[in-house]
């Protein structure tokens, strides 16, 4: 899957599903650490940890109410349960149970929802995740990551983990490019700029982050100077990057692998909106939902490209 990246060379990695997976199978020496999914843990990548520590994996079947139910449980016994699906299934399903029984009473309990965003492909919209950030990020209280390769979501995990109260890691299905090398520059709330410029600003997370890179390469081409600045974490978000970026460059253009209302973009907006007012323009699925197809040219439809982010660059900086 090349996601449109050709004027960069980077190195092709795993999917952020089964980086989690791997490094949740390595946090497994905690025994406080009990993993629960909804009978999809071959697709989740959940069964490394089962198959390393069976007597602490919960499969609750395909009753994702009811599996964060039993998680909220396990935490209030002073378990850190991991609880794991696709994204459509446990927010969208799940969503009355997340707000009553971990969000209300502030449980930490890990949320992990993968096969995210519409580049899961054939799949279809009834398994796209396209509001999952938004209704995450409406819970008071969480912590909620978005990570934009294998290395960065292996240190996401971890950190999760070691982090108070309840989180929503967001990871998908395709293998995507390698940003980092390893994940050490992984801090929550810590945005990283993986780029430099002086022009613009391109604040990405997930698989837009590999083509902001691939953007502002081109835009280098036209006199264009874009910093790409990866939003790994959108709640809480880095208020400092953000108004960094704000003064030091001319708009900023968000892109996300989302619709148009509640995620990274409007958390962005609202940010600048009261810190520090400059132009924007927005990459994002819109207002709609998506349909089946092969993820690049699912991408390529719904306007997910670097060429869309070179395009939204330029409006931002037009006379």
């Amino acid at each position: 899957m090349s996601f449109g990246i050709s004027r960069i060379q980077l190195e092709e990695g795993t999917s952020t599903r089964e980086a989690f997976g791997e490094a949740l199978a390595q946090a497994g020496s905690n025994l406080n650490v009990v993993v629960l999914d909804g009978d999809v843990n071959n697709s989740t990548f959940t069964k490394n940890f089962k198959d390393e520590y069976p007597d602490r994996f919960f499969n609750v079947g395909i009753a994702e109410s009811n599996l964060v139910g039993v998680a909220a449980g396990l935490a209030g016994c002073g378990k850190l349960p991991v609880v794991s699906s696709f994204s459509a299934f446990l927010l969208c399903n799940a969503y009355d149970q997340i707000r009553m029984s971990v969000a209300f009473p502030n449980q930490n309990v890990k949320l992990v929802g993968t096969h995210a965003g519409i580049s899961i492909g054939e799949d279809g919209p009834s398994q796209m995740t396209v509001e999952d950030v938004a209704l995450a990020c409406s819970f008071p209280g969480f912590t909620v990551i978005v990570p934009a390769d294998g290395p960065s979501a292996a240190a996401a995990t971890h950190a999760m983990l070691e982090r108070e109260g309840p989180t929503f890691l967001r990871c998908g299905r395709p293998k995507v490019p390698n940003v980092y090398e390893n994940g050490d520059a992984f801090l929550v709330g810590k945005a990283n700029t993986v780029r430099d410029g002086d022009d613009v600003t391109i604040v990405a997370n997930g698989i837009m982050v590999a083509m902001a890179l691939d953007a502002a390469e081109g835009l280098s081409g036209e006199g264009i100077s874009a910093r790409v600045v990866d939003m790994h974490t959108v709640k809480p978000i880095d208020t400092s990057a953000l108004e960094k970026a704000a003064n030091e460059t001319k708009g900023v253009v968000v892109a996300e692998e989302h619709m148009a209302y509640g995620g990274l973009g409007a958390t962005v907006a609202m940010t600048l909106a009261e810190r520090g007012p400059t132009r924007m323009a927005f990459v994002n699925i819109g207002d709609t939902y998506a349909t089946s197809g092969k993820p690049d040219e699912l991408l390529l439809q719904f306007g997910l490209t670097p060429d869309a982010i070179m395009d939204a660059a330029r409006r931002v900086l037009k006379d």
